[in-house]
């Protein structure tokens, strides 16, 4: 297998809320573990900010507000992948799986208010959903645990006990039976183990991997996604779903997962985003290919020559986005994620919108250089 060059850390690097909770774990060592990657920066917001804050952030928080009493809709099982609305457990799943978003919103509105009405929401939600979920280690119908992962990663250290270790243990299982599954796949990797499905679950054994601060995940997420850059993106940028599915729908699909994983190895100062394979691949390249469609300079029918059957089956069934022109729209969060690894995809960004996405602007409200 061809290996990639990943720049390392430089160690003796210390961001100052990691260097703090160092020295408390010097002075404490049998002190529970918590959350190690801190991917939301963003500190609470003073009064001030709270009042002239962004309207989708006001948005975000009034929404969480409305449900504070809901009832979790933790399930044993979600299953969406390959289906259409109406179909088996679809319109269950996706209804149940509003939770997971829901608790994320949760975590930052906290976090912009430090309102502990949220932080005790988060823990009613994220207690039932890690003790009632069985994982399937589907990555398409779990990728929505990002969410869920990341309302752990911001909430871990004012947590109960009972449900932090709980989380924790939902996480290690989460995370260890991915990499076990992908592990044993043959080599070279083929099908899904090549196409979107990889990407998703690199971004949910990466995300688990740095909030868990577990060093031998860290090192299976950072293999898994140089392996998969090399065997995902073509030297031009173009990916393999480009060409199985005929869609930029599915290219966004396939590079957000991986924008979001970088992000995640950013904060542990792991750069993946320039990373190269020896044929020239990389995530950046990938995100150059797909600029001049979402600054409209290309425009693509989307689907027309899609290998996959479902994808007809879509089109016939009114799907919006499966037929006609690719709406650059679509990779409106992307950019605005890729904005936060590297500040040359800003312009792309406010070009699709002014502002990003709610969750967004309170998570990481400023763009990188």
């Amino acid at each position: 297998m061809m290996r990639s060059r990943i720049p390392q850390p430089n160690r003796q690097l210390c961001l100052p809320l990691a260097c703090g909770l160092a020295a408390v774990a010097l002075l404490w060592p049998a002190a529970p573990v918590v959350a190690a990657m801190n991917f939301c920066a963003a500190p609470a917001l003073q009064t001030s900010e709270r009042t002239n804050a962004d309207p989708g952030v006001k948005t975000l928080i009034n929404n969480v507000q409305e449900h504070l009493n809901d009832a979790p809709r933790a399930v044993a099982r979600l299953h969406t992948e390959g289906l259409l609305p109406h179909e088996g457990l679809y319109d269950q799943s996706v209804e149940a799986q509003k939770d997971l978003d829901l608790l994320r919103n949760a975590a930052l509105a906290w976090r912009a208010t430090s309102d502990e009405r949220y932080l005790k929401f988060v823990d009613r939600l994220l207690y039932a959903w890690v003790t009632t979920y069985q994982p399937s280690f589907n990555p398409i119908d779990e990728t929505h645990f990002d969410s869920l992962i990341l309302a752990y990663d911001m909430t871990a250290s004012a947590l109960p006990v009972k449900t932090r270790n709980a989380a924790m243990a939902f996480l290690n299982k989460f995370a260890s039976g991915y990499i076990t599954q992908i592990d044993a796949q043959p080599r070279p990797l083929r099908g899904t183990y090549r196409n979107n499905w990889q990407s998703h679950r690199i971004k949910l054994v990466s995300m688990a991997a740095f909030t868990l601060d577990n060093r031998k995940m860290i090192n299976a997420a950072q293999r898994l996604f140089a392996e998969h850059i090399g065997d995902n993106i073509a030297p031009d940028g173009s990916t393999i779903d480009f060409n199985e599915r005929d869609a930029l729908r599915y290219v966004t699909y396939d590079l957000q997962p991986l924008v979001t994983a970088a992000l995640a190895a950013r904060r542990h100062n792991r750069v993946w985003l320039p990373l190269r394979t020896p044929s020239g691949a990389s995530l950046a390249g990938a995100l150059n290919w797909l600029t001049p469609y979402a600054i409209g300079m290309k425009t693509h029918d989307e689907f027309i020559h899609s290998t996959t059957p479902l994808d007809m089956q879509r089109r016939e069934a009114g799907l919006p986005g499966y037929v006609g022109p690719w709406d650059p729209k679509n990779a409106t969060e992307l950019f605005h994620l890729a904005a936060r690894l590297d500040g040359r995809y800003t312009p792309i960004a406010l070009h699709l919108a002014a502002t990003a996405p709610a969750w967004l602007a309170v998570c990481l409200p400023f763009v990188a250089r």
